[in-house]
């Protein structure tokens, strides 16, 4: 092998040219770099250079003779001061952060703990990638979305359809038949849970455990391999497969932090090149712990930025996402003070020109102090609402005085995105998610059942507004189970007849329960997998009669806070707010802390070329039916059942005398009379 070069210190990474390989480090205080080349086969070192370049905090050279699928990493040597924030060790074998594809998954090992033992056998090493240059897809289509929250593995790994090679993969993903499900339910987008190549937290596999949501990341280009083999381009298959179908891909990425945890974590990748570069730190010199994790990466620091904002790209570019969801976002806004909706990486964002036309969506809180800002983030970007999902919650639940906050919820959340001009859309809202309780769990169970999480029960929401139906946990009993089957439909016709942008969670359409775990980060096995064979078909198809509802008729999806105000200059308001009766609610009724009802007439009047809508909502939280009054219809039409939580497959037009079922959700759209 000829000499190695100086090379340039941009792109950073390895990037293959047609005479070697130029390979660029961030390590701003180490004082040599060293390039470790690995036989493929073998996995021994073969070769190990000092790399001879470096401008300003960036090292590299160029190697000759080496070309894409070669294997690497990398040594960093400079002094052990953890009270300072230095940690070189060149006996670690360290992870390029700007690969883009790694050999294996990564699996925590002892060597990686210790100071001064090597580590390289038991990681995983870079690959040099294939030159490419992808084309970006179009930006999101604007119009009403249904976003729909899921794992990759969990989704396809008991899939009996897809090929047994293919399940739990993102090849399984775009197989025919997972994107089947999502076309019969009629979701316009998917939100996949993390994908880029993380690791365990290392008090799991003592417990024969591992992160199954993989909210723990090391590297940020690079896919893990657990759940795509293939590489990159296995991702973007699956992606262009989705869209194909008419379903665009958002994918939940984690900028918050590093799986290289606390001071007693692992030494993978962003420790041993640049801890001081990377990383926030309290006044005692600990890591600053924000998200929980162990350590919180500064990205309002140069490079940490950089590394967020050529990720987002990456998966852009050779992925084909349409958007991101950010994972307790509030970090990445956050300075040493504190959080600043103007911070740089929130503001390169909605700068940069790739990126400001893609789908964000910040879950907008950590931690940290002064953590939570939900509707603080930037106009255009979704935020996930937990007070849409607190509210419903606590009306289903029963409990008092929850009525003037629910009709806030169905109109829009204005309280919260009103006053910075937010459009509607960017409420995310949702009952339920990945992070805690399924549907089915939430009426069946008031306490948290996470015992097989090792964690002695502390982990996980302890306040999660749930009940159970009359009887805790799995029973046989026909009143109960119909009761909580009626509420599980009742609080999807909520989520899909409310302003805003709805997500269901993946199972929920169809039954899909943990047990009542409301944590199964580190449950990779039946209890976080969809179980296909045991599907409610007609909860499913409930769900998808909602979404088809809730798409067709802009009554329901129009992107504006309900106001009580004719939207056209005159005629009809946009919402009425009616009793059962069919009387105006009025101040008493609103003040009246035992009302459990609520019935809402919505109107959207004809725009771009769209006639006029007219949809009525009517809820019923009591135990009692009610008469229900209907307003009259406008001439030439009748009102008809859209979907009636208590007669799934009801349908046709309806006629006073009607009732309002106990613990239901009624929605009719007027229709032309035939």
């Amino acid at each position: 092998m000829a000499e190695i070069g100086e090379g340039r210190p941009e792109p950073l990474g390895a990037t293959a040219d047609a005479a070697g390989v130029n390979v660029a480090v961030v390590a701003p205080d180490a004082t040599a770099i060293e390039l470790c080349l690995f036989d493929a086969i073998r996995d021994v070192q073969i070769a190990c250079h000092p790399l001879p370049g470096r401008t300003g905090d960036v090292w590299h050279g160029h190697v000759p003779g080496i070309g894409p699928g070669a294997r690497y990493g990398l040594r960093a040597h400079g002094p052990w001061e953890p009270w300072a924030g230095h940690r070189f060790d060149p006996a670690k074998l360290l992870l390029d952060p700007w690969a883009r594809r790694i050999d294996r998954p990564f699996r925590l090992h002892e060597s990686q703990l210790r100071h001064g033992a090597d580590s390289a056998p038991f990681v995983p090493k870079a690959v040099v990638p294939v030159p490419e240059a992808p084309a970006p897809p179009p930006p999101a289509s604007p119009g009403p979305r249904v976003i729909y929250e899921l794992h990759v593995r969990g989704f396809t790994r008991l899939h009996p359809e897809v090929p047994e090679e293919l399940r739990g993969t993102f090849a399984g993903l775009g197989h025919p038949a997972a994107i089947a499900h999502l076309r019969a339910l009629g979701v316009t987008h998917v939100e996949l849970m993390p994908a880029a190549a993380g690791i365990d937290e290392r008090h799991l596999p003592p417990l024969g455990l591992n992160n199954h949501w993989n909210y723990n990341p090391v590297l940020f280009l690079a896919p893990d391999p657990r759940l795509a083999p293939g590489g990159m381009e296995e991702v973007r298959a699956a992606i262009a497969a989705l869209r194909a179908a008419g379903i665009g891909a958002i994918l939940d990425v984690v900028y918050n932090h590093s799986g290289e945890g606390d001071e007693d974590g692992p030494t993978l990748s962003l420790r041993g090149l640049a801890n001081r570069a990377f990383h926030r730190f309290a006044p005692d010199g600990r890591y600053a712990n924000e998200a929980g994790c162990g350590n919180t990466l500064a990205l309002d620091r140069p490079w940490p930025l950089r590394l967020a904002m050529d990720a987002m790209r990456h998966w852009v570019l050779a992925a084909g996402v349409e958007g991101f969801r950010l994972d307790l976002a509030t970090v990445l806004g956050r300075r040493e003070g504190g959080f600043d909706p103007h911070a740089p990486l929130l503001q390169a964002m909605r700068q940069d020109p790739l990126l400001r036309e893609r789908i964000v969506i910040a879950e907008p809180w950590d931690i940290g102090w002064g953590g939570y800002r939900l509707g603080e983030f930037p106009p255009g970007w979704g935020e996930w609402n937990d007070r849409f999902r607190d509210t419903v919650r606590r009306f289903w639940r029963g409990d008092a005085g929850m009525v003037p906050d629910l009709a806030t919820r169905l109109a829009g959340s204005a309280d919260l995105f009103g006053p910075a001009r937010r459009r509607v859309s960017d409420s995310i809202n949702y009952v339920t998610s990945h992070d805690g309780f399924t549907l089915a769990d939430l009426v069946a169970f008031t306490r948290k059942r996470n015992e097989a999480n090792g964690e002695h029960g502390h982990d996980g929401h302890n306040e999660n507004h749930s009940w159970n139906g009359g009887v805790e946990g799995p029973t046989e009993d026909p009143a109960v189970l119909a009761r909580r089957a009626g509420d599980v439909r009742a609080l999807l016709a909520t989520l899909l007849a409310a302003r805003g942008t709805p997500m269901l969670s993946m199972g929920d359409e169809c039954g899909r329960s943990q047990g009542g775990n409301n944590n199964a980060y580190a449950q990779d096995n039946p209890v976080s997998w969809l179980d296909w064979a045991g599907m409610d078909r007609g909860l499913m198809e409930f769900a998808a009669r909602l979404v088809r509802a809730r798409l067709e008729h802009p009554a329901l999806h129009a992107d504006r806070v309900l106001t009580g105000l004719p939207q056209d200059g005159g005629g009809l308001p946009d919402v009425a707010w009616l009793r059962p009766d069919g009387a105006a609610m009025g101040p008493a009724d609103w003040a009246e802390a035992g009302r459990r009802s609520l019935v809402a007439v919505l109107y959207e009047p004809p725009r771009g070329g769209q006639a006029a809508d007219r949809v009525l909502v009517a809820l019923q939280g009591g135990a009692e039916a009610l008469p229900l009054a209907l307003p009259a219809p406008r001439p030439g039409f009748v009102w008809q059942v859209l979907a009636d939580s208590v007669g799934p497959e009801r349908e046709g037009p309806v006629a006073e005398p009607l009732l309002l079922a106990p613990r239901s959700v009624l929605l009719l759209a007027e229709t032309p009379a035939v």
